[in-house]
């Protein structure tokens, strides 16, 4: 480990105990080194200086030179507040603090040249700067010598004065008054291969860049190291899991795998789906353990390949999980294998949170003796109380809602780790999936089952809802069922139920014809499962619901999704929902409902959504629009990357080129021995040796 890994950051002057707990808490930083890979996230040019009779709102910032007149306090308590005037001879401004009052009265003196920045505001027929950055203008040439960072920073560290320029100071001391210096990561020889700079320049010009072209030259330099060692490290670990992880051997494709495909195949699989059926098979008779992830647009099919690879296990005298992220999809799978398995002489279990004490007191017995062939599951599988006989296929549903510490324990389910499938119906961005999951096989199924029609969406403002209930009345009148779908308020349960509640009332008054009946999030398992059993029948024809239906629901006669609010949704949970339509041989539907009231960036979203039904086309485009870190959701959903200035969206290319380096390096020097690697192999250790290695469990 580097001299500034091993630096605990409190040892920097300037921070000391209490500013360092708010630094660790609030931004991850424990050491000198994370503070200099705590990178600005923009910058601005502060080499021009602003008059006050020049100032306008259209201007972002302004940079001001001159004096403080006089100093006024109004209010008190909280709503206590210091103005000063300030005046640069073309015009007065006021300068504005809300706390730290007494602190800034005693360092900014009236009458003193000062150098003023900050965001102006209007207030009446003045303008005022809130809690402006203050400078004696003799540091001129240090604040104001062009490029100046931005740092982001919580309402936490603004109160103990960790705003972003107190973070840019605290830059200035590590790299210039204490003189530390990151070690170099790479070696001569790839330095000159690439042209990149040192990677001391590098982290001197993105804190403190003195010209565009060298920011530049640092950002590519930061975002290649980063990428670089990810590359390494995933490479790595699946050479590693490929050459030394023994998997159990499952060679017998038998007689419950052929029964069920002969005899019971709900209908002829798809190309796609043979192919992955046939992956999955080499897979699990090689010797070696099984990391695949299947990826499958909504409706692909993907349950019945799972299925087919946990009668593989069976076959072989072992059993099958499989683990759903909620109630409702673990119940539907269980419904849809018991469907599918008809007759068959095979003991599939349930068990989720919901099941009582006296089913449970039944099951565990079943397959801690080996009786259970295959379990579904919710995290309920994890529990301790759960010991399976010989666990031989882990199938993990919607693997981005788990963290990875709850897979790891499914993982260890068995003395000898079990083949492990992960299947997402979410669609992975290519750049992602190669940062993301670049240690695991993966599987495609990129056609859809025979019979089924691409889903038609439409867009319609709010403004029009008698044409929406008059298609709605159509569809149901000719024997089809609906979903009514409001957005999930993040952070407010109450809002969200108060609007869904709304809502079915007034459905309800609109259609008294029809059966309208609702489910959410804070009703009982038990109270969930008795209202889609209602809409799965037919017995209740509009579903009103949050998004606790994104997944897991399958009702292929309901042939219209209503998405209310349909701006707050992002591009891949849109494209979810509309999935939960489109599974019967009708003609479906979606009507993505929104405000007149739009952004230009959630307006191009709906139009996606309009244009296309490619599921990897929009996941691209999420990708774009909202980046890696919201796409995937929780930073535990992840392996443990994280990206501190690489950006998925926009850094294919250099991703590639780092891929294709990664590759070429590992080729010829597979645990990087060699002496011109000596710096990879240290830093790669310095960033992944005390992560679990989590490749293995997907």
């Amino acid at each position: 480990m580097s001299g500034l890994a091993k630096r605990q950051i409190m040892y920097l002057p300037g921070v000391g105990p209490r500013r360092a707990d708010v630094l660790r808490k609030e931004a991850g930083i424990l050491s000198y080194e994370d503070l200099l890979y705590y990178f600005p996230y923009k910058y601005i040019d502060r080499s021009r200086f602003y008059k006050v009779a020049e100032i306008n709102m259209e201007l972002p910032y302004i940079q001001l030179r001159g004096k403080i007149l006089s100093y006024a306090t109004v209010g008190e308590g909280r709503k206590r507040r210091l103005t000063a005037r300030f005046t640069d001879g073309t015009g007065v401004i006021d300068l504005v603090w809300f706390r730290g009052i007494s602190y800034i009265v005693e360092k900014y003196k009236v009458g003193v040249n000062y150098i003023v920045f900050g965001k102006p505001s209007e207030f009446g027929q003045s303008f005022n700067i809130a809690h402006p950055e203050i400078d004696l203008e003799t540091n001129a040439a240090q604040v104001a010598g062009g490029l100046t960072p931005f740092y982001n920073t919580s309402e936490r560290m603004k109160k103990a004065y960790l705003h972003s320029r107190a973070i840019q100071d605290l830059q200035y001391v590590l790299l210039n008054q204490s003189g530390w210096t990151p070690e170099e990561t790479l070696p001569a020889y790839i330095l000159k291969r690439t042209g990149m700079i040192p990677l001391s320049e590098a982290v001197r010009q993105i804190h403190f860049p003195e010209s565009a072209e060298q920011l530049k030259a640092a950002r590519l330099r930061l975002k290649f190291d980063e990428l670089l060692f990810i590359q390494l490290h995933i490479l790595q670990t699946a050479v590693t899991r490929k050459h030394k992880s023994a998997g159990l051997i499952c060679p017998v494709v038998g007689a419950q795998f052929h029964t069920f495909y002969n005899s019971y195949l709900p209908f002829a699989l798809t190309e796609a789906q043979k192919r992955v059926v046939r992956e999955i098979r080499r897979d699990m008779g090689s010797g070696r353990q099984m990391n695949r992830l299947l990826q499958g647009d909504v409706g692909s099919g993907k349950t019945l390949v799972a299925l087919m690879a946990m009668l593989i296990a069976v076959d072989n005298d072992y059993q099958a999980c499989i683990m759903a992220p909620t109630e409702i999809l673990a119940t539907q799978h269980y419904h849809t294998l018991m469907n599918m398995l008809g007759d068959m002489n095979l003991v599939v279990e349930l068990l989720t949170g919901s099941t009582s004490r006296k089913e449970r007191k039944r099951m565990l017995p079943l397959i801690e003796e080996g009786k259970a062939d295959i379990v579904v599951g919710t995290h309920a599988l994890i529990e301790s109380s759960v010991v399976f006989s010989s666990l031989g296929l882990a199938i993990i549903d919607e693997q981005h809602r788990f963290g990875v510490e709850q897979r790891s324990k499914l993982h260890l389910k068995n003395e000898q780790p079990p083949h492990i499938l992960v299947m997402t119906a979410t669609p992975i961005p290519r750049t992602l999936a190669m940062t993301l999951y670049g240690d695991l096989d993966v599987s495609v199924i990129d056609t859809l089952p025979p019979g089924r029609r691409p889903v038609k969406t439409l867009h319609r403002y709010d403004t029009r809802r008698q044409d929406i209930y008059t298609f709605l009345r159509k569809e149901i009148n000719a024997g089809r069922q609906a979903y009514v779908v409001f957005p999930l308020i993040e952070g407010s349960e109450t809002l969200d139920y108060k609007a869904l509640e709304e809502g079915y009332e007034q459905f309800c008054n609109v259609f008294p014809e029809f059966k309208v009946c609702m489910v959410h999030g804070r009703m009982k398992a038990a109270d969930k499962e008795a209202v889609m059993q209602k809409f799965t029948s037919g017995e209740s024809h509009i579903l009103m619901a949050t998004t606790v239906i994104e997944v897991g629901v399958n009702v292929p006669n309901a042939s219209v999704m209503v998405i209310e609010s349909a701006e707050r949704f992002g591009l891949s949970q849109l494209h979810q929902l509309r999935g939960r339509v489109g599974r019967g041989s009708e003609q479906s539907y979606c009507i993505l409902v929104s405000s007149c009231k739009l952004s230009a960036d959630t307006r191009r979203r709906l139009e996606i959504m309009v244009e296309t039904t490619d599921g990897f086309e929009i996941a691209e485009a999420d990708l774009r629009m909202r980046g890696h870190g919201e796409l995937e959701g929780t930073r535990q959903s992840g392996p443990g990357f994280d990206l501190k200035i690489a950006d998925l969206a926009a850094d294919g290319q250099i991703l590639s080129y780092a891929r294709n380096l990664a590759t070429e390096i590992l080729d010829a020097d597979p645990s990087l021995e060699a002496a011109e690697n000596d710096l990879l192999r240290r830093r790669l250790h310095d960033l992944f040796a005390n992560k679990v290695d989590w490749g293995t469990v997907s």
